[in-house]
């Protein structure tokens, strides 16, 4: 099975709901992390907006992308386009996309359900091309 590293800036909401979807949508297809250039929480609007469509986010954790290795992982998806921020390693794996999506963080509800959306089409395109 393939390991896929979803990284954002502080892995509070972006990261968090792609990893949710890839876990739910990808349960025996991949393997899933999601970390941040630094750690923050889970952003209770995340958890909300997808425990609204039956996932649970809310044992997820915020790590830092310091705490892995880039070699343990086939594929590495920037959510944020921090993709320059990252080390080389990351950027050289097999699979590597920055999607660029907006951050939900501090704006409307409407923007934390456009974006989550956004994110479960990617991650179910992710999936279908990793498996």
């Amino acid at each position: 099975m393939k390991k896929v590293m979803f990284v954002c800036k502080r892995n509070s909401c972006r990261s968090q709901m792609a990893e949710g979807f890839a876990r739910t949508l990808g349960e025996g297809k991949i393997v899933v992390t999601s970390s941040g250039l630094e750690a923050s929480r889970v952003h209770p609007t995340a958890i909300q907006v997808m425990d609204e469509i039956g996932i649970d986010i809310s044992n997820q954790t915020s790590d830092p992308l310091s705490n892995f290795q880039a070699e343990d992982y086939d594929a590495v998806i920037s959510l944020c386009g921090c993709g320059v921020n990252l080390p080389e390693d990351w950027v050289i794996q097999e699979v590597f996309e920055d999607w660029q999506l907006d951050d939900p963080d501090g704006q409307p509800l409407e923007t934390f359900h456009r974006v989550r959306d956004e994110i479960k089409v990617r991650v179910q395109a992710l999936i279908d091309a990793l498996s």
